[in-house]
């Protein structure tokens, strides 16, 4: 198997406004280890999201190659690309996206239904919450969790699929500095001692020195790796 779990090859994507060419990735090769946690950082239009998005499988360059796990996913159409997405990518985001009428329990299963997967997905949740320290919320609800809680239950959903990478996009971005620490203290723990392979796109400093490497980017090019 690899040791990069994503490579990128000259990665591009153009997009066209009316009839103006937008160059927001301009060549971008990068490659990131099994196992290594990293920052993505750059200013507002430098092309981090645009990075992240393909890197997570919601898009799709417009040219170049890109490697997830030893698979070519540069080329797949959008429902292939699901598919790999839900197999291989746990995603986290600043809004935590949960469903607001399910429980925790409920919420963190979602990534298994999506795989098929048929037997024992509540104790496979169940175990995914135990891990983000959540054991004994899994019937709550989002709105009977705090900001930080609620963003556990988002790590833990990202978890339950064991995928290839967990991407965090300003995972601490709607928390209080306590409830933020905590969660960028639990992120490092998954690194550390359960082996995950996180990419965190962030514009904190504070986080990005916590990384064991900053991918810099600027006018859609890396400018430090």
């Amino acid at each position: 198997m690899s040791e990069h779990v994503i490579n990128t090859n000259e990665i591009t994507k153009i997009y066209q406004m009316g009839e103006v060419e937008v160059r927001a990735l301009n060549g971008v090769s990068v490659t990131v280890d099994r196992g290594e946690i990293v920052a993505i950082m750059g200013p507002s239009g430098s092309g981090k999201s645009t990075l992240m998005n393909i890197l997570g499988c919601l898009d799709r360059p417009t040219g170049g190659d890109y490697y997830l796990d030893g698979e070519k996913v540069s080329d797949l159409n959008d429902d292939q690309l699901a598919l790999i997405r839900n197999r291989k990518v746990g995603f986290i985001f600043q809004s935590f996206n949960l469903l607001t009428r399910a429980t925790a329990l409920s919420n963190v299963e979602l990534p298994l239904r999506y795989s098929g997967v048929k037997s024992d997905r509540s104790e496979i949740a169940r175990k995914a919450l135990e891990i983000v320290g959540l054991g004994n919320r899994v019937h709550h609800k989002p709105f009977e969790l705090s900001g930080g809680q609620q963003q556990r239950v988002a790590i833990a959903r990202a978890l339950v699929n064991n995928p290839a990478i967990i991407m965090a996009d300003e995972p601490t971005g709607n928390l209080d500095s306590k409830s933020g620490k905590e969660i960028m203290d639990l992120l490092l723990s998954l690194n550390r001692d359960k082996g995950a392979t996180v990419i965190i796109v962030t514009h904190d400093p504070a986080i990005g020195e916590q990384t064991q490497r900053i991918i810099r980017v600027k006018d859609g090019l890396i400018v430090e790796n």
